[in-house]
């Protein structure tokens, strides 16, 4: 596996991406990003995998300075999956260029966009970047962050005429959603969010019974149960994240806080 710290390395290294497939994280690889790369190896013959934990979509600096880091465990993992190049950029190369930034529309300030402000047009900057920079033709990316996926799929698939390719959730034995931000878990949290996905995938499946089901009332019976904040806990549908569309493919929504953490997902 070799080791890219600059665009000027990645230019000598990468000349034809026409087959190769491009994985973006912020590291603290996991099964779920394992995932993501055996899905690109699957369809490409080439696999660049970059490292970036993004400064501007974070809401607090403390945040930022307490998310996991393990940039020696992260490269084992790499190199026994045989993955062919690692992007692992300094904050100052990807931030090099002067670029246009982003503004959301009213429309897609829903679920975390309303409530993490300036967090969505921090991804949508640090990932224009990135794609100005990886000139990949398909990008293997997460539905965990489903609202994220789907902003960068509208607005930057159709910017750089790339396909960005949605892999399913990856969850645990018991029903937590893979995410980097699980190791700042306690073990009692653990559990808690363990019961929390277990009731809101029962949920979505009485729903295609049920279209009435009151969320506010549910929303409160778990924050007050589980004492945890939630966020917001929302029926939308997949295309255009309309509220309460059950005529066409929907999914169940949740961002929710648990001992100073904040976990997302969706059923």
């Amino acid at each position: 596996m070799k080791i890219l710290k600059n665009v000027f390395e990645l230019n000598k290294a990468v000349k034809n991406y026409k087959n190769v497939g491009f994985v973006p994280t912020m590291g603290g690889i996991h099964k779920g990003h394992v995932s993501l790369i055996k899905t690109s190896q699957k369809n490409k013959k080439e696999t660049i995998v970059s490292i970036f934990v993004n400064p501007t979509q974070f809401n607090q600096k403390k945040d930022f300075k307490n998310y996991p880091r393990n940039i020696k465990k992260d490269i084992s993992i790499l190199k026994k999956l045989k993955v062919n190049y690692l992007f692992l950029p300094e904050t100052k190369e990807i931030y090099r260029k002067k670029m246009k930034s982003f503004k959301l529309n009213k429309s897609d300030k829903i679920l975390c966009a309303k409530h993490r402000k300036g967090h969505f047009e921090g991804v949508l900057n640090v990932m224009n970047r990135l794609l100005y920079i990886v000139k990949s033709k398909h990008v293997f990316m997460g539905e965990k962050d489903y609202q994220q996926y789907m902003l960068i799929k509208r607005i930057l698939g159709k910017k750089y005429k790339i396909n960005i390719v949605g892999c399913p959730t990856i969850r645990e034995s018991n029903k937590i959603a893979l995410s980097t931000r699980n190791k700042l878990l306690k073990k009692s949290s653990i559990k808690i969010a363990s019961k929390i996905a277990v009731r809101l995938d029962k949920l979505k499946k009485l729903s295609k019974k049920n279209k009435f089901i009151d969320l506010s009332k549910y929303k409160y019976k778990l924050e007050n149960k589980f004492k945890i904040k939630i966020d917001y806990l929302e029926f939308r549908d997949e295309k255009k994240m309309k509220l309460d569309n059950f005529k066409s493919k929907y999914r169940l929504f949740i961002a929710y806080h648990i001992n100073g953490v904040r976990l997302i997902d969706n059923f």
